[in-house]
């Protein structure tokens, strides 16, 4: 799903940048370790039970960013096509309002990326299993309909859950099963604390443009909630991840070194605080910037853990 933290003041007031910067903001590629943090503990994971081959591991790993890419653009586009984005909008590529894109190009562009996604997935699918491929389908059913459609999901309370889901929990699972070709426990469990962290990175979005959003007729969890229990709820997802890495430990799912993630608490904890009392977006960006960097470094610690765990079993 589309985790989106980006923009600050800076790219909203410094002289516009061409070329490769335009492509490259458009792709927010902040919002693309959602994508790789996931594949690369499925992967660890595999390898505990001693399955690996590397080129199932690039595979997933392309085609997880190039999807994640796309729900990128297609928001980009249809925000766009909805009104939403303008040159003063916090939080975009800005590669149609700001730099002159045609949105055509954006469309064709996501779709270009879910094309060279679905080679990707005939390739893991020959060396796993066909249905790998109707879950990828899925997946990539729900980065176009998160902003397109009818319905878009991200104007609906269940964005969050929506993108822990598909880019937590599903992603991890599928990078263990085509190592392995069996299902355990531990990818589902270990997915879990993924899932909410990244599901916090939308919330931190939502937060900040509440304002914006409800006067676009958006009914989004922190619109319901209200900002400030929204901020508190930011708070409790960032606690529960942790407190359920002490969880798997408890019951043997995984090793001590996973303890590592608690390296990554200042970071949560900042985000948390730089959002407290703050009412503008623009006032907000640090605070996305410290979620998404918490979603980062919590993934990171856990993978390193993972590989220590290997390393010295």
């Amino acid at each position: 799903m589309h985790p989106e933290s980006q923009a600050t003041q800076d790219s909203n007031t410094k002289k516009p940048k061409k070329g490769f910067y335009v492509w490259w903001m458009l792709l927010r590629p902040h919002t693309l370790t959602a994508a790789f943090v996931p594949v690369t503990i499925g992967t660890l994971l595999a390898l505990l039970e001693g399955a690996f081959q590397i080129g199932l591991f690039i595979a997933m790993l392309l085609a997880s960013i190039l999807i994640q890419a796309a729900t990128n653009i297609f928001n980009e586009y249809f925000d766009y096509k909805r009104g939403l984005d303008t040159t003063e909008s916090v939080g975009i590529g800005g590669a149609i309002v700001r730099f002159g894109v045609k949105p055509k190009t954006v469309l064709y562009l996501g779709f270009t990326f879910f094309g060279i996604s679905i080679l990707l997935g005939v390739y893991i699918c020959l060396l796993s299993s066909w249905w790998v491929a109707i879950i990828g389908l899925i997946c990539m059913a729900a980065g176009y309909f998160y902003t397109g459609g009818p319905v878009p999901i991200a104007y609906t309370p269940f964005g969050e859950l929506m993108s822990g889901f598909f880019m937590g929990v599903m992603i991890i699972v599928i990078a263990f099963y085509i190592q392995t070709g069996t299902l355990t426990l531990s990818p589902i469990l270990h997915s879990i604390p993924i899932a909410v962290t990244i599901g916090a990175i939308l919330l931190a979005n939502n937060i900040r443009d509440l304002d914006g959003d409800k006067k676009f007729g958006r009914k989004t969890l922190a619109i319901l909630i209200g900002r400030q229990k929204a901020i508190k709820l930011l708070a409790l997802m960032f606690i529960f991840s942790y407190l359920f890495v002490f969880f798997m430990i408890s019951i043997g799912l995984t090793s001590w070194w996973s303890l590592l993630v608690l390296l990554s608490i200042p970071k949560a904890k900042s985000a948390v605080k730089q959002f407290i009392g703050k009412t503008k977006p623009i006032e907000m960006m640090p605070a996305m910037k410290a979620t998404a960097e918490t979603n980062t470094q919590f993934g990171f610690l856990l993978s390193i853990g993972l590989l220590i765990q290997i390393l010295l079993p």
